[in-house]
């Protein structure tokens, strides 16, 4: 293991609990109030707990809630094995598709509230690449700000929870190859260890890599770097997901999601030219999977003088919009889109990161002590392309399952080391200003967007790799402060990504290889990211 802070940690202030949980989205809060039945657990979230992807969720959750032949679990894993194009691993979705209805019923008991019908039945809506009514949604379009909501306040409620705002952590703890907890900046900038028997990563996704992105900034990729650093594998890092409809209004960044239930409920993509241009593409047009969409959308661009592309919600009324999709509406009145009267600007933005920290169906790292669950994590449910709705039912199902994994670690009857006294000086790095460290934030996001975006070649992945590479020179020892530790892990997923997508020399889901367009079974299987960043290996694993 690498720390990305050397610190001498007998030194540090040390806080126990039976759970550590870093993360605080659907799956982390998932996780801590099951596992608040058999221990302590302590939640780290480095902003306020409701700042992470889940509450910016629009969509809903899928989850087959209505009897056959109108759905099945079958056709729920066929829709998730078509979208993810070869790679998602059967085993997996039919964890995620026969699990979930249970989850749902249970979330419902927790206080979550989605929409009904008059007669008191879920209100059931359909996505791209769905061939059933099956997602569930809260307040038309607001359905992670309600799944945030009623797990946070069940969360600070939990006496056995202590949820911890404002706590970056840095580096997980690792003593003779186990993970025993990890080293955070609590909210005045000091170092604490947290020592525990188990620690779940729930840290989210990447979108903070990508110079448009649909994710809130704190998304860098902490939880996957910390992982890596600490020895854990890493899994499908090259598939990176954008949404094909993101408000594309000024240079405004994060992106506003304009969700894939839009399109659901009928609304149509032209062209500048006022033309329908999906059925060019593929046969099922609007409802494609994201990949062909938003592929489709960018070639439109390109052969046009504007950077978007336009959803043609018209042919509803103004009540109707609003009263389903009230926060879309609102939102595009407020920069002057009225959705009843005027065509929406939309244009790809980073959105979901399909790989990450390589786990068992328990959310299980090969570093003992170490779990993963959630967006940060990959049990190859997702394959190379997520089906829509599917990520906070990932959330909810692998959060939960996580907790056995945790349970054994607690059970194991290992006593909680002592933080050795470090023998060397701890060398800090170079303490950068904030202008500095956002600029070279700026120049990795510009470089990902252009190199490793949508549309990828060797030439670009390769000077990507040469810009991650200088920046890491500059930056990757950074001293103890937020956004320098925030920038080496940026650095350090995006190394990541850009190798893995290097190394696939194929087009499938969300990679898209220009040099190399077509699918090609050969490479039909996963990449394992394994080793340091001095001796990466990279190992093909295959679908099962």
């Amino acid at each position: 293991m690498t720390p990305l802070l050397p610190l001498d940690l007998s030194r540090l202030p040390v806080r126990d609990f039976d759970f550590l949980i870093v993360g605080s989205g659907v799956a982390g809060l998932s996780c801590a109030l099951e596992l608040s039945e058999h221990g302590t657990v302590a939640v780290l979230t480095k902003e306020d707990i409701k700042n992470g992807s889940t509450q910016w969720a629009q969509g809903g959750i899928a989850a087959v809630l209505s009897p056959e032949p109108l759905d099945s679990p079958a056709l729920h894993q066929a829709d998730t094995e078509f979208a993810g194009a070869g790679l998602s691993d059967p085993s997996a979705v039919s964890v995620l598709v026969s699990e979930g209805p249970k989850r749902i019923r249970e979330l419902i008991a927790r206080g979550a509230h989605f929409d009904t019908e008059p007669s008191g039945e879920l209100k059931l809506t359909r996505e791209a690449a769905h061939r059933a009514r099956r997602i569930v949604h809260a307040q038309g379009d607001s359905t992670g700000r309600e799944v945030q909501r009623s797990l946070s306040e069940l969360a600070f409620e939990d006496p056995q929870i202590e949820v911890l705002e404002n706590h970056l952590t840095v580096d997980f703890w690792i003593s003779d190859e186990r993970c025993f907890g990890a080293v955070a900046l609590d909210a005045n900038g000091e170092a604490v260890l947290f020592r525990a028997k188990a620690t779940i990563a729930a840290t989210g996704g990447i979108g903070a890599l990508y110079k448009v992105t649909t994710n809130p900034p704190v998304l860098t990729g902490d939880g996957m770097g910390m992982a890596f650093r600490a020895g854990a594998q890493l899994m499908d890092m090259e598939f990176v997901q954008f949404h094909p409809t993101a408000f594309a209004l000024g240079p405004s960044n994060p992106r506003f999601l304009i969700s894939e239930a839009v399109r659901g409920e009928g609304a149509l993509l032209v062209n500048s030219k006022g033309e329908q241009f999906m059925a060019r593409y593929h046969e099922l047009k609007e409802l494609a999977p994201r990949d062909v969409v938003a592929r489709a959308i960018a070639s439109e661009i390109l052969d046009s003088d504007t950077d978007h592309v336009f959803l043609d919600l018209t042919h509803n009324s103004a009540q109707e919009i609003a009263a389903r999709f009230p926060t879309i509406y609102s939102t595009c009145v407020a920069y002057g889109v009225d959705p009843s009267k005027d065509l929406i600007p939309v244009a790809p933005a980073e959105h979901y990161m399909m790989g990450g920290i390589r786990t068992d169906m328990d959310g299980a790292t090969n570093v003992p002590g170490l779990l993963a669950c959630g967006e940060c994590a990959c049990t190859g449910v997702h394959g190379a392309n997520r089906l829509a709705s599917n990520s906070m039912l990932e959330g909810l199902v692998f959060g939960i399952r996580t907790v056995s994994a945790a349970i054994r670690c607690l059970e194991s009857n290992l006593e909680l080391p002592t933080p050795p006294h470090s023998k060397q000086p701890e060398q800090i790095g170079a303490d950068f200003d904030l202008e500095t460290l956002q600029a070279a934030r700026t120049q990795l996001q510009s470089a990902m967007w252009k190199g490793v975006g949508l549309v990828r070649d060797d030439a670009g992945l390769r000077k990507t790799l040469r810009v991650l590479n200088d920046l890491y020179a500059r930056f990757g020892h950074p001293a103890v402060k937020r956004e320098a530790i925030e920038l080496a892990n940026m650095i350090e997923c995006a190394w990541l990504v850009t190798r893995a997508a290097l190394e696939r020399k194929e087009s499938r889901g969300a990679q898209f290889r220009r040099d190399y367009p077509e699918l090609n079974d050969a490479w039909k299987h996963h990449l394992v990211l394994g080793g340091d960043r001095d001796d990466l290996v990279i190992t093909p694993v295959e679908v099962k």
